[in-house]
This record gives C-alpha cells, structure tokens and sequence, in this order.
C-alpha cells in the first residue's frame, strides 16, 4: 500500500497561482465528487493541507491524489471515517507511530475478511436458489415453488 510521506515546503508559485489541479480535475480523476474532496478536508481526513491559490482555489497535486485514493479505498472498503482520521493523523505526524498505523491497518484487515467471509455464505445461499430455480424451470414444474400467499380473514 502507497504511504504517503508529508510533503515539503511548496515550491513557489507560478504567477497567478495556477499550479496544481483543480477541485473539478482532482474530482475527475479520482472518481469522487468535488463535494467529497471539500469534506476529507474538512473531516481531517487529509495528511497535508491542500494547496490554496492566490484568490484561494483548491489546488491538488499528485501527493493529495494518491492519498484521496487510499482514502476512498479504506472507506468503500467499510473503514470508518474516525479510523481514516485517526490514520491520516498518524500519517501526518510522520515517523514513529508505524506500530500504531500497522495496527489500525491489521484490525480493519480482520474486519474486511469477515465481511468477506459472511459476504461468500451468503452467495452460497443465493447460489443454491438460483440451483433449485433452473432445476425446477428445466424440469417444467416450477409452479410448485413455494409461493406464500395471504389469505383473507373469513369473518
């Protein structure tokens, strides 16, 4: 997995301040919205703060584009954003808490793999139906598939 180290001091820049992306191409090429990149930020879930323009544009570089994906990976892989905090924290403090960071990154490991694990059960469990519909469908007797039905109260 990337680790992404804290960037040094920014270059100067260019006149007008236009270095960088901008929210909408960091957007784009991240694959969230504009509106999600203003929220890590605004959630602590960035490891540096993102560069401003003069007139106080977002501008995202290559480091605030791999560390979005490694957040958007933690998240969809079910990581709760106080945990990305607490990892973006560790992260940003730099060197000496990695014991700390391995283990956060081992217990949301375990999590995943269970999920996985209880996720494949399940497929199990709708693979067999799938089984027992084609059976049925090719054996011409599906109509004696359970069917609940409701019946009226006779009163």
């Amino acid at each position: 997995m990337l680790e992404v180290k804290p960037r040094p001091a920014p270059a100067p820049r260019r006149p007008g301040g236009e270095e960088g992306l901008s929210i909408a191409e960091a957007a784009r090429r991240t694959g969230v919205s504009a509106h999600t990149l203003r929220y890590y930020e605004r959630a602590g879930l960035v490891v540096t703060p993102v560069d401003r323009t003069t007139g106080g544009r977002r501008r995202y570089h290559q480091l605030d584009l791999d560390w979005i994906t490694i957040c958007t990976k933690l998240r969809a892989t079910g990581m709760p954003i106080k945990a990305i905090r607490r990892y973006a924290q560790l992260v940003s403090a730099g060197p000496g808490n990695e014991q700390e960071r391995l283990a956060l990154l081992e217990a949301h490991h375990a999590d995943v793999t269970a999920k996985l694990a209880e996720i494949q059960d399940n497929l199990k469990t709708i693979d067999h139906k799938i089984d027992v519909y084609r059976g049925r469908l090719a054996a011409g007797d599906a109509d004696q598939l359970w069917a609940p039905s409701r019946q009226t109260d006779p009163r």
